[in-house]
Parts: C-alpha cells; sequence; structure tokens
C-alpha cells in the first residue's frame, strides 16, 4: 500500500495541466453560462401553480444547461491540477454577463468592465503561477 501512495505522489508531483482540459473547462464554462439566462427568463412566467412550472421550459433548459456544464468539467479534471482549473470557472461571470447584454438586454457600465478586466488578470496569473 505505502509503495502505491508513493508511485501515485510522484506521478502527481509531475503532473501538468493539459490544453485539452484547460478547453474543455471553457466550454464547460460557456455552456453553464446559458444556464442562468434561461432560468432568467423562466422568472418571468407565472411560477404559482405545478401545471405553469411543467410548461416552463425555459427552467429546464436552464437546469439542464447548468447541469451538461458541471459533466463537461468532470473529466477537464483528469487533464490537469484543480488549482490551474477552477480558477476558469470565474469565466462563467464573464459568459453571464456578455449573454445578458445580448439576450437579455441589459447594460455594460465601466464598473462590469473592470471587473471583466480583472477576472482575466486573475485567471493569466494563476495560469502563470502553475
Amino acid at each position: 500500500m505505502e509503495a502505491e501512495n508513493q508511485k501515485y505522489w510522484k506521478v502527481r508531483d509531475k503532473m501538468t495541466t493539459q490544453t485539452w482540459a484547460i478547453l474543455l473547462v471553457v466550454i464547460a464554462t460557456l455552456v453553464g453560462a446559458f444556464g442562468p439566462i434561461l432560468l432568467k427568463k423562466a422568472s418571468a412566467r407565472k411560477l404559482s401553480k405545478i401545471s405553469s412550472l411543467i410548461k416552463n421550459y425555459y427552467l429546464f433548459g436552464g437546469v439542464a444547461l447548468y447541469a451538461l456544464g458541471t459533466l463537461l468539467f468532470i473529466p477537464a479534471l483528469k487533464g490537469g491540477d484543480l488549482s490551474i482549473l477552477y480558477p476558469f470557472v470565474s469565466l462563467s461571470y464573464i459568459w453571464v454577463s456578455l449573454l445578458s447584454v445580448k439576450f437579455l438586454g441589459e447594460k455594460m457600465n465601466k464598473y462590469k468592465w473592470v471587473g471583466i478586466l480583472l477576472i482575466i488578470l486573475g485567471v493569466t496569473f494563476i495560469g502563470f503561477g502553475s
């Protein structure tokens, strides 16, 4: 058992985050970012009765896209360190902001743009720090 543990940690020490894993996380965040857009549209509909919930396709679509984003994220974890991959999840904030402008007619202001820039810088620094 001890030899097996030592073998595992030697492999882990050498692991580098692979490009395909990063790309898969970025795709997962984009897919998952459509979830809150659809949930926002679902919230505009009447949700007081079970029958109205069942007929609210935006609600089911939003939940499904959240789930799909998570399912895409899981295999990416095999391709690198969690401490490198997980910060890329913050890209979902960027996607949601941009998609909200496109699909919900929301407005961007200078503070939102600065926030997006800071997220990009943070993810970049973490990537360089690996």
